[in-house]
């Protein structure tokens, strides 16, 4: 008859630790959430998210326009885009007469800016649109307005700054954002203010 042969006390003492550490003690969690929350209370004030809501921001302003132009294309109409600073507001008429009014029957739609978001440049230098918050001089329904053609093109060359609520004053010249519309073509280009100067893109 085969001679059964115990246990090593090495396997023994590996089976004794591994059953012991099955899990974490009540004080072991408590203390990784104190530490990550003392971590977080540090780092969370650091970061710095009025960048993003201002990139936010431009992306959402200059897709709509791009739609505006794409459908005035498609629809063989003109589509106005107007800009109310006093609410933050963008209204996208599509004017199917042409006539310039908004009449029983044609599509128009708001598309309301991001929260903490303004027009204006904040404390960022004027670009070549001028210093205004809005440069278009052409009126739709009492606001500063470009019009989309049948054939892509806007009705003038202008754009908008957009900024943050802490920018208003003065300061933060990064926050500022620029959307310029090109008149022959009708193409959106983005800009961001890097504190020093204008650049195009993000």
């Amino acid at each position: 008859m085969p001679s059964q042969r115990a246990p090593t006390r090495g396997l023994t003492h590996r089976r004794a630790i591994s059953g012991s550490r099955a899990g974490y003690t009540l004080v072991e969690l408590m203390t990784v959430l104190v530490v990550l929350g003392i971590l977080a209370s540090i780092a969370v004030p650091r970061i710095d998210i009025s960048g993003y809501r201002a990139d936010a921001a431009m992306q959402s302003v200059g897709s709509a326009l791009l739609v505006a132009q794409r459908a005035a294309v498609v629809r063989q109409h003109d589509v106005v885009v107007s800009f109310d600073a006093s609410v933050g507001l963008i209204r996208i008429h599509e004017d199917a007469d042409n006539d310039g009014r908004i009449t029983p029957g044609e599509r128009v739609r708001f598309e309301p800016l991001e929260d903490g978001i303004n027009f204006g440049r904040g404390g960022a230098p004027a670009f070549r649109i001028g210093d205004g918050a809005i440069s278009f001089t052409r009126k739709h329904e009492g606001h500063p307005a470009v019009t989309f053609r049948r054939n892509g093109s806007a009705s003038e060359e202008g754009g908008f700054y957009l900024t943050t609520t802490r920018a208003r004053s003065g300061g933060h010249a990064y926050d500022t954002r620029l959307v310029v519309v090109d008149r022959a073509t009708g193409r959106t280009s983005w800009f961001h203010h890097t504190g020093s100067a204008w650049k195009q893109g993000f």
